[in-house]
């Protein structure tokens, strides 16, 4: 008896089911009355929005900041990449060792440089002289991981009208790394002053 009567339920509640689901489906496509002084024309109904997944965009990675500083015979070797750019007699592969907001303060020119262009300029009129230039003496200071200064005195050989001459100057370059790539962003050269 009690199965029958667990079966009346159940079949009782199926049903419910069903004509609870027929009416749901009647009534989302059956038009609703219109409100008495409504003339239908002036019902709005709003549309539903199609539900779909987000898909994830991929974030940018910034590039990671080291952690360990440089060596000061990597900050030694800097010097020699730049005298090998001048090697190459092409002022623009010069001005590629230089940051774009680098300031040079060049030894042969009274004009403060402070772009790229500028840098090139100087440098297009002192490759003339074929430089090639040698540290005398060095000082390395290391800033941190992204910046150092080497500092001391270097001797320029510079050949004009195939005579030979050398320039001894003091010189300043301020390194920082960016990009990856350590740049000059600042470089201070003057003659010796005494003779």
């Amino acid at each position: 008896m009690r199965s029958t009567h667990r079966s009346i339920v159940i079949g009782a509640l199926g049903a419910i089911l069903v004509v609870g689901g027929a009416i749901s489906a009647a009534a989302a496509t059956t038009p609703q009355a219109a409100p008495t002084g409504v003339v239908p024309s002036q019902i709005t109904v709003a549309p539903t929005a199609p539900t779909s997944t987000a898909t994830p965009t991929a974030t940018p990675t910034a590039t990671p900041k080291p952690t360990e500083a440089p060596t000061e015979q990597q900050i030694k070797d800097l010097f020699k990449q730049w005298n090998d750019a001048l090697a190459t007699r092409d002022p623009k592969k010069v001005a590629d060792r230089y940051a774009p907001d680098a300031v040079l303060l060049p030894t042969v020119s009274n004009k403060v440089r402070t772009d790229r262009d500028g840098i090139i300029d100087y440098f297009t009129h002192f490759l003339e002289s074929r430089p090639s230039g040698t540290i005398k003496e060095s000082k390395i200071k290391i800033l941190g991981p992204t910046a150092a200064i080497d500092t001391g005195v270097y001797v320029f050989t510079l050949t004009k009208d195939g005579v030979e001459s050398k320039v001894e100057a003091r010189y300043t370059f301020v390194y920082e790394l960016r990009d990856g790539k350590w740049l000059i962003v600042n470089h201070h050269s003057s003659a010796m002053p005494e003779k």
